[in-house]
């Protein structure tokens, strides 16, 4: 396992992982909010890393990464970060794979940056734009519960929040040491990182039936964050998209059924 500090946009230094193959296609894995890069050990740590590059980011505001007070309302700054990730480390035309807030990630960087230097786009439990009435109506109730928490700067509230959104995350739940890691790398990012991911209003629907790069859509049935109808939304919005309903997992798919997910992803892979 390599270790790189990339500096983003705005001169925001990013913490990233990478193993694998390094003549393998590369995938760029773009974690979700209040996450990190070590969401995906399942994928870092298994088959796939006998056939691919991968990359894993700690976004800003995350993990190890720098978290600045702002900037986390703006798309040309994710856009750069993504955009710096590519270059710093030669990524050759990655597949970006981001998960729940992830995809946003992904849309950001081909709004402006556009899709020649990607190889194709995965969203996962994806959520495509934030703040609107349509954005709302694709999150459950659940998560909406334990929304205002997440926001919060009391300290045992946040914590409470992020516990609950976790256990809404696993269709099975992870073991205590496996739960209390995640909760501990969700209770490191600041609440204003929080506040500021979620201050953002807009959508991607002009952009959706624009993109031309293969797509893989991978939603899991028992999704207790974003509901599974959005699959079916962005397969309306990108007509030539795969998609991959997982039945036996929730919103962290790449989690709840590990192999099934790095099977799938491979093979959209190995067609580009």
């Amino acid at each position: 396992m390599k270790t790189h500090r990339i500096a983003g946009g705005g001169g925001v230094e990013l913490h990233v992982v990478e193993t694998g193959n390094p003549r393998g296609r590369p995938i760029l894995f773009l974690h979700g909010a209040s996450q990190c890069g070590l969401q995906w050990g399942r994928q870092l740590d298994s088959s796939l890393t006998e056939h691919h590059r991968l990359v894993a980011v700690d976004m800003r505001g995350h993990g190890m990464s720098d978290k600045p007070r702002d900037g986390y309302g703006d798309s040309k700054q994710w856009a750069d970060d993504v955009d710096a990730v590519i270059r710093t480390l030669d990524l050759d035309h990655p597949v970006l794979s981001g998960w729940s807030y992830g995809p946003l990630l992904c849309l950001d960087y081909v709004r402006h940056y556009g899709e020649n230097a990607i190889g194709g786009l995965h969203f996962v439990g994806a959520l495509t734009e934030l703040g609107t009435e349509s954005a709302m109506a694709l999150l459950s109730p659940g998560f909406l519960a334990v929304f205002p928490q997440l926001l919060a700067t009391d300290t045992d509230a946040s914590v409470e929040g992020l516990r609950g959104l976790l256990r809404l995350c696993f269709a099975h739940q992870p073991d205590d040491p496996d739960f209390f890691l995640m909760l501990g790398y969700n209770v490191s990012v600041p609440p204003f990182v929080r506040q500021g991911l979620f201050s953002r209003s807009y959508s991607n629907a002009d952009l959706l039936p624009k993109l031309r790069k293969p797509v893989l859509i991978t939603h899991g049935e028992q999704d207790a964050v974003v509901k599974p109808v959005a699959a079916d939304q962005h397969k309306r919005a990108i007509p030539h998209a795969e998609v991959h309903l997982m039945a036996n997992a929730g919103h962290a798919v790449f989690w709840d059924d590990a192999p099934g997910f790095n099977t799938r992803l491979h093979a959209f892979c190995e067609q580009l």
